[in-house]
């Protein structure tokens, strides 16, 4: 379970552990404290990996104006297919641009 702090908290964590998951959830800053070593280590890994993935939902919300207005599930999931689509080609043509020379 990958969230926000703002998520982290008794209910959440037991419902976490009940699913047998492991909570990703980001750790609190102790309000009048520093964040302890270890949590900010943890935050700071588990940031790397939300960026990562957020960045793709944020590319096609901004860049690709991907607004769902649609009637239908089965339309908005191809909307967000072709949208997907789009994305990838789009990422596999910058990565094909990076190659070094043979």
């Amino acid at each position: 379970m990958w969230a926000h702090s703002a998520y982290r908290s008794k209910a959440n964590e037991a419902v976490i552990a009940v699913a047998g998951r492991r909570s990703m959830v980001h750790f609190s800053k102790p309000k009048g404290r520093p964040m302890p070593e270890p949590h900010q280590r943890a935050n700071r890994v588990r940031s790397a990996v939300r960026s990562a993935v957020e960045h793709v939902f944020a590319d096609q919300k901004v860049r690709m104006a991907l607004f769902i207005r649609t009637i239908g599930l089965g339309r908005a999931t191809v909307k967000v297919g072709i949208a997907n689509l789009a994305y990838n080609f789009r990422r596999l043509i910058w990565l094909e641009g990076r190659t070094a020379p043979v």
